[in-house]
């Protein structure tokens, strides 16, 4: 039966997509340390916004295909995704009530509990960064997150996502 609303998965994808292909852009190395953790961005906004709708199903695909795309070991950017995805689908209730900013700074933490996971895995392969400029995306992504969190969500309701 169709209860009268729209699925539309397809914006979902859609944005996991996008947020692939910002991911794996080519940059300069100076503005390439700064580039935001779109794809973790994306996924805890449909996290937060429907989280009945398989965050930890499509955190697992996309950081296969992320691996795949940028050529680094199978599931060395799935455990930091999943681990993020896990952290707010937890706190999704919460992150639900919370004003914009206060949104940030929460997610700035998870994010940087991705990156330091991601720091481990970096390290375990031999490939350890000798600065700890891996962490100045998390920053960059909490001041985006507010204006990612309002264009998601016109998305969101301009497509009747439910």
């Amino acid at each position: 039966m169709n209860s009268g609303r729209t699925n539309n998965s397809w914006v979902i994808w859609l944005t996991l997509m996008v947020a692939l292909l910002l991911s794996i852009a080519p940059m300069p190395y100076s503005t390439g340390l700064g580039r935001p953790l779109w794809l973790a961005m994306v996924i805890a906004y449909w996290a937060i916004a429907l989280p009945h709708r398989g965050a930890m199903a499509a955190a697992f695909v996309c950081s296969l295909v992320l691996d795949v795309l940028s050529g680094t070991l199978l599931g060395q950017n799935g455990l930091p995704l999943i681990l993020i995805t896990f952290l707010v689908l937890s706190l999704q209730q919460r992150l639900r009530m919370f004003p914009l900013m206060q949104q940030s700074l929460v997610l700035m933490v998870i994010f940087g509990i991705g990156q330091l996971v991601q720091l481990w895995l970096n390290t375990l392969t031999g490939n350890r960064p000798p600065t700890l400029l891996f962490l100045v995306p998390v920053p960059v992504s909490a001041l985006l997150w507010p204006w990612m969190f309002i264009a998601l969500q016109w998305m969101r309701r301009r497509f009747n996502v439910y």
